[in-house]
């Protein structure tokens, strides 16, 4: 990106680099990426490049117009981050609710095994109940112990096995929270993308418009000395509009940074969901019902 007159090379090597981190940064929350964040407090790379970012936008001169390619590249960041984040908890909310399904579902296992083991006169239909919603190993383990003569034989020990592993795994959800780690770490990193460059971006906006502000508030002062030289000047009407002090480019900004508000509204959002998740320690504890106790007379 060359600049003309006497541009600052370091700037310009700096938005290069910037430029350079922003894809990095891109590359590793791509869902699709081998390379995935385990843990953000120790992954010191990507928070040195988070860093090296929101540095280089907080710090960028304020009298200068912000480059538009990091801005733009910036903000596409932020909006990709979010994005992720939003889709990570439907995630986490579908696991929590099939948790909540399967803790149900190995209540309800447990009765129906209770049923068959005390040969219950409705043993058969509860089986057919539930056979739906469990493998068919467990319901054919069910139907063996069900119609067994003896519950010593090994056919009927080995069905038992079968019934309560899956009960066993039903409780545990060791997958679910296997899911719900790794897509916690993932979304611990992508708020904190969200949450620290989107501020920095945030000041920037700000500034721009108020620079935008200043513009317009001088252009009748100009326009009017214009308009009282025009007599005396000899020059086409293309040249005299391009002596109107108009920063069209610049106008143009801070319109497309205005134009998209709703991203500010998802950071205050994943703010939210950031609190909630650390005041529920949505970190999940499996929550299974009290058995019921039997008191004896």
């Amino acid at each position: 990106m060359a600049k003309s007159g006497n541009g600052n090379v370091k700037m310009i090597i700096t938005e290069e680099k910037i430029l350079a981190n922003i894809e990095k940064v891109r590359k590793m929350i791509n869902p699709n990426s081998k390379k995935q964040i385990v843990q953000l407090e120790e992954d010191s790379y990507f928070l040195d490049l988070i860093a090296s970012i929101k540095s280089y936008l907080e710090e960028y001169p304020k009298e200068e117009p912000f480059p538009r390619e990091v801005y733009d590249s910036a903000y596409s960041l932020v909006d990709y981050a979010t994005t992720q984040f939003e889709d990570n908890t439907k995630k986490i909310e579908e696991l929590i609710r099939q948790r909540e399904t399967n803790i149900a579902l190995s209540t309800e296992l447990k009765e129906v095994l209770n049923a068959v083991e005390e040969k219950s006169p409705n043993w058969k239909k509860m089986v057919q109940d539930i056979s739906g919603r469990i493998p068919e190993d467990v319901i054919d383990s069910l139907g063996v112990m069900g119609r067994a003569k003896s519950n010593k034989t090994q056919t009927y020990l080995d069905s038992l096995n079968i019934v309560n592993t899956k009960v066993s795994n039903l409780e545990s959800n060791l997958y679910i929270e296997v899911d719900m780690e790794r897509i916690e770490d993932r979304s611990k990193a992508l708020s904190y993308i969200g949450i620290e460059i989107a501020e920095s971006l945030k000041d920037i906006q700000n500034i721009e418009a108020a620079k935008a502000t200043e513009t317009v508030e001088e252009q009748p002062k100009e326009i009017e000395k214009i308009e009282e030289n025009v007599e005396s000047i000899t020059e086409t009407e293309e040249d005299v509009s391009e002596m109107l002090p108009v920063e069209v480019e610049q106008d143009q900004y801070v319109e497309n940074v205005e134009s998209k508000p709703s991203l500010w509204d998802r950071i205050k959002n994943m703010k939210l969901i950031r609190g909630i998740r650390y005041l529920m320690k949505i970190k999940v504890v499996l929550e299974l019902p009290e058995p019921e106790k039997n008191e004896q007379k």
